[in-house]
């Protein structure tokens, strides 16, 4: 093999070692709007994005939990996550979506305001949740940091567990 084509090989090598070095200081994220609020999950853990449809009412739930839908043969709940945040009913509108998040065997769908958009932030720009918040028993992430705006970021974990 000549010089010039291990040079090149070589530079390809080291590109693509470089562009995979640039994907692992990324995080993606899907943003999503609760009242005046962004907040963000990562994008692996969707599992789909849907229009609002039927569902039915569970008795002895809280009143955060509407109930459950049929998504392919399998019963999710459906949490409303303004009324999980202490916010008033929102009344669903044109933007207002469902989102299917999946941990593990752990589903659900939660209802949001609306969806804003597909965010990559270098994990630099990630800093821990607020000293305010409880340790390892909160919903929070971090707090992702861009130019114009902070985005709270939730663990899908703690948005999936069970406590009804």
């Amino acid at each position: 093999m000549s010089d010039k084509l291990k040079d090149i090989i070589n530079k390809q090598g080291e590109q693509q070692d470089s562009v995979v070095e640039q994907l692992d200081d990324v995080v993606q994220l899907v943003g999503f709007m609760i009242g005046d609020e962004e907040y963000a999950v990562p994008i692996l853990s969707i599992q789909e994005i849907i229009k609002p449809f039927t569902w039915t009412r569970v008795p002895q739930v809280p009143p955060y939990v509407l109930g459950v839908f049929n998504l392919r043969g399998a019963v999710i709940p459906l949490i409303d996550l303004r009324l999980k945040f202490g916010l008033s009913v929102k009344k669903h509108g044109e933007d207002t979506r469902f989102i299917v998040m999946r941990h593990g065997d752990d589903v659900a769908g939660f209802v949001i305001d609306r969806l804003t958009m597909a965010i990559r932030i270098k994990k630099e720009n990630i800093g821990p949740a607020p000293d305010t918040v409880n340790g390892d028993d909160t919903i929070i992430d971090g707090v992702g940091k861009q130019a114009d705006k902070i985005i709270t970021i939730l663990k899908v974990n703690k948005l999936l567990e069970r406590d009804f």
